[in-house]
């Protein structure tokens, strides 16, 4: 990581101005290019097996399960894709309104930012894992990377209901299991249900995000002591989930799009990728070991 000189190692005041924008851009920038024009891309909402739909972005991932007794959602993503969810949800047959649950995968901006927008609109009870309760309830403050910059920060909204790992979530015969997955965030969670396709179940495993974002620290992270352990934990608890159906909470995961085009061709099974879930996870834990070496080594 680039090392950022202190405000007071300037010695005049056009240095000091100089040095406070090197700041803002080294908290920043980082920050700015995660804003991805695809997440508020528009993408066809479509039936990805039983009662689990696809009705998020391009960018962004959002998943329906609908059931008798209503539906839950499965992240909220930026207030701007909050019309673009309700058209998705509408465009499938269903009502917006009916929507009794919400959930996240991780209390980052762009999955949780337009919760209290849809809490407002539909009435649904927030459920949000225990260690990312605080980060939603403070609009984003009290998050150990972004917690002191403001573009990251979105409309603070009150959980109806804290998580825990393991925890079960019922809705009109539908059940999610909450696995914690920390590290990407304090309360990141895995979401894993049963799906019944072509007179056959499946397990289906929701990736809450295993990434190691540009400028973590691994070492020495006073606000998150514990953010290595965390991140080895979510390995493990990743490659011991028996997975069929792999999605995750953003569609560049599981590679959605080459995926939807099959689906579209008559590949019922398109999302059914038990291989490409390990290599995922494979993949995301090698990138983890290799920036954990790096920083070690860094001076």
């Amino acid at each position: 990581m680039m090392e950022t000189k202190t405000l007071m190692q300037y010695r005049n005041p056009i240095q000091l101005l100089l040095g406070a924008l090197v700041l803002t851009i080294a908290l920043t920038g980082n920050l700015v290019a995660q804003n991805d024009p695809r997440w508020t891309e528009p993408f066809p909402p479509f039936r990805i097996a039983g009662n689990l739909y696809y009705v998020g972005s391009t960018g962004l991932a959002n998943y329906l399960i609908t059931t008798p007794q209503g539906h839950i959602l499965i992240n909220s993503d930026l207030e701007a894709n909050v019309p673009l969810i309700k058209a998705s949800v509408e465009k499938l047959g269903f009502k917006f309104s009916d929507i009794k649950i919400l959930l996240i995968s991780h209390a980052h901006w762009d999955h949780d930012a337009g919760s209290a927008m849809i809490k407002k609109v539909t009435g649904a009870k927030y459920m949000v894992m225990d260690a990312d309760v605080s980060v939603v309830e403070s609009g984003g403050k009290t998050d150990f990377q972004y917690g002191s910059t403001p573009n990251s920060f979105c409309p603070p909204t009150k959980v109806d209901r804290i998580l825990h790992d393991g925890d079960q979530v019922k809705l009109g015969g539908a059940l999610l299991v909450a696995h914690l997955t920390p590290g990407h965030t304090k309360g990141c969670t895995t979401w894993t249900m049963k799906v019944n396709e072509n007179a056959k179940g499946y397990n289906v495993v929701i990736v809450g995000g295993p990434g190691v974002n540009s400028g973590y620290r691994l070492v020495g992270n006073a606000l998150y002591p514990g953010i290595v352990q965390d991140y080895e934990r979510t390995f493990r608890v990743l490659k011991s989930l028996p997975c069929d159906y792999f999605l995750g909470a953003h569609g560049s995961y599981f590679d959605m799009e080459t995926k939807y085009t099959r689906l579209k061709d008559g590949v019922s099974a398109a999302f059914v990728d038990p291989n490409g879930y390990k290599k995922f996870v494979e993949e995301r834990e090698e990138s983890f070991r290799a920036e954990l070496a790096k920083q070690k080594a860094a001076p």
